[in-house]
């Protein structure tokens, strides 16, 4: 009895080609993470159209076919830098804790996303030098920082409640302080080293500036 013939194996069909909507968004990923490098070094004006597209290895006119101008690529560097900052505090679920410890985490993040995204405080400089005229267009940026704030003012309002937090404060002053309390010894550790003699990015210094600013935080919320 003759033996069956093997059956043939089907021919292995190409991989389906990815979308240009896959390709584009890919594109866009790569100009704004090296545009951000770029615009953290040498800041806008220092910034280089030539090495944001040696960095992305795309060329050029590409760049500009997305973002038109090195000015629309800066706020849309900005843009992205916040949608981080605020995804990654959306994480944080503080509407879940009570009312000390969300403000505690809350600060406690702050400090430490300032300290591995030193690129957010070098960008943010640059912004400041250009008087915020880019962020002044953005909508998205103010639509992004509205839930923080809202959360924030939710936390405080529930301590006020619970008879742990004094009533009257306002989350946008407080956030500030915050930002600000952590901004500050950050973006001048080199000048405040030097005219105090010590290493304040030394691990004991940082350490301390932490405690101290959940001291402060909290200090000012919690009621008498």
């Amino acid at each position: 009895m003759p033996r069956p013939k093997p059956q043939a194996e089907p021919p292995e069909l190409p991989e389906p080609a990815e979308p240009r909507s896959r390709d584009a968004d890919r594109s866009q990923q790569s100009i704004l993470l090296a545009a951000r490098d770029e615009f953290a070094l040498h800041g806008l004006g220092g910034a280089r159209m030539d090495r944001i597209a040696e960095r992305a290895d795309l060329n050029k006119r590409l760049i500009y076919y997305y973002f038109t101008s090195k000015d629309d690529l800066f706020l849309a560097v900005l843009e992205k830098t916040y949608a981080d900052i605020r995804e990654a505090e959306r994480h944080l679920h503080l509407t879940d804790l009570s009312p000390v410890e969300g403000l505690r985490r809350l600060t406690e993040f702050t400090w430490n996303y300032y300290i591995k995204h030193p690129e957010f405080i070098t960008l943010l400089n640059s912004a400041n030098l250009h008087q915020a005229r880019h962020l002044e267009k953005s909508e998205r940026v103010r639509e992004m920082n509205s839930p923080l704030i809202q959360t924030l003012g939710d936390i405080l309002e529930r301590g006020r409640k619970e008879g742990i937090f004094r009533g009257g404060i306002d989350p946008v002053q407080l956030y500030i302080s915050i930002a600000g309390l952590a901004y500050f010894y950050l973006s001048n550790n080199h000048t405040l080293s030097a005219i105090f003699g010590r290493d304040l990015m030394s691990l004991k210094a940082r350490n301390e500036r932490l405690s101290h600013m959940t001291d402060v935080i909290l200090g000012y919320a919690l009621k008498d």
